[in-house]
């Protein structure tokens, strides 16, 4: 018998892969920011903020939704 070569993914696969690039780059973004925290100021503590705040609207929004759930 013949195997094929390709073999299907679940998307959840490429799902988590995204979202972890996508935290992971978040996680850059607070290295600048953290070096520069006294020179920026409130507005650079306020900027950072609402940052982290849209990104944990969006990972709630994906746990909620069930995108998070391995099944």
């Amino acid at each position: 018998q013949l195997v094929s070569p390709h073999q299907r993914f679940s998307v959840k696969f490429y799902l988590v892969g995204v979202l972890f690039v996508l935290f992971d780059i978040e996680a850059v973004f607070f290295f600048p920011w953290a070096i520069l925290f006294r020179r920026l100021g409130m507005f650079g503590f306020i900027e950072m903020l609402l940052f982290i705040l849209i990104l944990g609207v969006g990972l709630l929004y994906v746990w909620k939704s069930g995108g998070l759930d391995w099944e």
